[in-house]
Parts: C-alpha cells; structure tokens; sequence
C-alpha cells in the first residue's frame, strides 16, 4: 500500500467549516423535507388502509409530530448523510465547494463507525467552535472524539476526489 497523497496538508480552522456546515445545512433540510414527505405518505396510505389510527390525535402531522420511530427515522437520514459521504470520500457537498475532507491522520478515509460516531459528537455544528480552543492542533470536538482531522485540499486534490466518484 503507498503513501496517501492526502497526509501532511493542514488542517481546517473554524470559519472554513463554518462555511461548508451552511451550505450542508441547507443540502439536509432538502433532504429532510423529501424525507418527510415520504414518512407522511407512507403514514398517510398506513392510515387509509386501516393499518394505523389516529387515536388521540387530530390529523397525521400531530400523530408524527408525538411520534418517536418518525423522529427516529429523520436522525437517521441526518446520521445516513453524513456518514455515507464521510466514509465514501471523507467529503459531504459542502465540503467539496471549501475543498475540506475529513480523514484519518494517515490520509484514509474514516471507518463507518467514526464517521457515525463524528456526526453525533458534532452537536449541530457547535462543536466546531472547540478549535478555537485548541489552535495548536485546529481539532474539533468531534474530530477528537472520532480521532479524525479535517484537512484543506489544493485544488487539484479536490478535482481528484471528485473523479474518483
């Protein structure tokens, strides 16, 4: 196995990531609405067909809005997101656009399980802040706990991982 052209590259501060989190924000809230309207009409067509009720509640959007499996269900689309992309290229869309990648130090892409493990110890987002409390080494919270790094590309690095997939 060679030498990953991906190691030695510096690491990503706070504002860098703060972009590619935005523009993944809005990527995510697309995907949950599709997702949501999926998770409706499957409860939709349940209900028409006799195999749910309503109970208690007045209309669908109340019996999803109490509903823990359908809250469940979007954390898992969320979580799917960024683990795919994490663990595939170590670059979710965002991402891409500010030539970041997550990695392991030795430039490898991250198991399925950190990349899990990374997209619940984010916490939304905030744990990115963390850097600025360890300038030295520019590590997130998360990038801590799933013992990962975020690195910036050149550009020619970037369009490299963009034909590989």
């Amino acid at each position: 196995m060679g030498v990953s052209v991906f190691t030695g590259l510096p690491r990503a501060g706070v504002l860098r990531r703060l972009g590619a989190w935005l523009y993944d924000v809005l990527v995510v809230v697309a995907l949950l609405m599709v997702a949501g309207f999926v998770g409706f009409g499957a409860v939709q067509l349940a209900l028409v067909l006799g195999w749910l009720q309503l109970g208690e509640y007045p209309d669908t959007a109340a019996l999803l809005g109490a509903s823990r499996l359908y809250s469940l269900y979007l954390l898992s689309v969320v979580l799917g997101f960024y683990g795919w992309f994490w663990h595939t290229s170590g670059q979710t869309l965002g991402m891409r656009a500010w030539r970041l990648r997550v990695q392991n130090t030795d430039g490898s892409r991250l198991r399925i399980s950190q990349a899990l493990i990374r997209a619940a110890s984010a916490l939304l987002g905030l744990g990115n802040f963390w850097v600025w409390l360890n300038p030295g080494t520019k590590l997130a919270l998360q990038d801590k706990i799933a013992d990962c790094e975020v690195v910036i590309l050149t550009k020619e690095q970037n369009r490299q991982l963009l034909s590989r997939d």
